[in-house]
């Protein structure tokens, strides 16, 4: 998947249904008025076709066509698992 996709970098928060997940992507940015860095938080829906995603894993979403009510993103690849961050 290339191209002029968006992408984003998140963690993967909850796996419980299937071919989907739920990623939380943070991010940094200054408050218009008082100048203070702030940091945001959304989640988004995910599709993941082969449920390889687990709790705690660092995944890169890119932009897909929609696939359901909610799910507009796609999991491109598994940066870092759970497994891995543990022993860092």
């Amino acid at each position: 998947m290339t191209g002029r996709r968006k992408s984003m970098v998140g963690t993967v928060v909850s796996n419980k249904m299937d071919k989907t997940v739920v990623v939380l992507v943070e991010r940094l940015g200054r408050h218009p008025l008082y100048k203070k860095v702030v940091k945001t938080r959304k989640k988004f829906k995910a599709h993941d076709a082969d449920n390889a995603c687990q709790i705690g894993d660092v995944v890169r979403l890119v932009e897909s066509r929609p696939l359901s009510k909610e799910k507009r993103w796609a999991v491109e690849d598994i940066i870092r698992t759970e497994a891995e961050r543990a022993e860092q």
